[in-house]
């Protein structure tokens, strides 16, 4: 399959568009870009610190998924994936492939997760929102990329009157967002470990 084919097999599945033009699905975009923003913020203030390199990786992540958030690009990668399968004839042997997709994202996380550990050393008590905020929005993140039927379900349905998919994707945002407010409104000098 050349370039060009796969171009086109993908564009009859997946075309540039707002993905989630819902309210909650702006709420979601704006949140993503708070958490940026206010993560640039906190990154700007640690100059010559370590921890920048944590707070770094937040606004390129956060950013991101801010714009894929109503791009839907993951979905170019799963349609290419159906398009290179079934024109290379492995197209029922698609789950061993998407088994090991998805251990090797994780693993990828779990070592990224290490070393943003080793950057936190000493410092995870003053972290602490960022990274659970962090956490939640990876799970949520791989939650959406494994797609399976029940956890579907569950992420479908609703409490407190919004669906546990916007419950979920944005508690995260808020706990890093937080975590940068209170970083941000410390003296410039307290947020180095003593």
């Amino acid at each position: 399959m050349t370039v060009f084919e796969l171009r086109s097999c993908v564009a009859r599945q997946w075309s540039p568009q707002i993905g989630d033009p819902e309210l909650t699905g702006w709420v979601t975009v704006l949140a993503y870009a708070v958490a940026a923003l206010l993560s640039g913020l906190v990154w700007r203030r640690l100059a010559d610190d370590p921890l920048r390199i944590f707070w770094g990786v937040l606004v390129v992540l956060l950013a991101f998924l801010a714009v894929n958030k109503q791009l839907d690009l993951q979905t170019v990668l799963t349609e290419a994936g159906k398009c290179l399968s079934r024109a290379q004839g492995w197209y029922d042997d698609r789950r061993v492939v998407q088994v090991a997709f998805i251990g090797t994202l994780l693993i990828v996380l779990l070592m990224a997760m290490g070393v943003l550990m080793a950057v936190l050393r000493g410092r995870i008590a003053q972290n602490a929102l960022a990274l659970a905020g962090l956490i939640l929005v990876l799970g949520f993140v791989m939650l959406r990329a494994v797609s399976i039927h029940n956890v579907d379900q569950i992420l479908g349905g609703a409490s407190l009157g919004l669906s546990n998919n916007f419950l979920l994707e944005n508690a995260g945002l808020v706990l890093i967002a937080l975590n940068a407010l209170w970083l941000l409104r410390r003296p410039h000098g307290r947020l180095r470990p003593r």
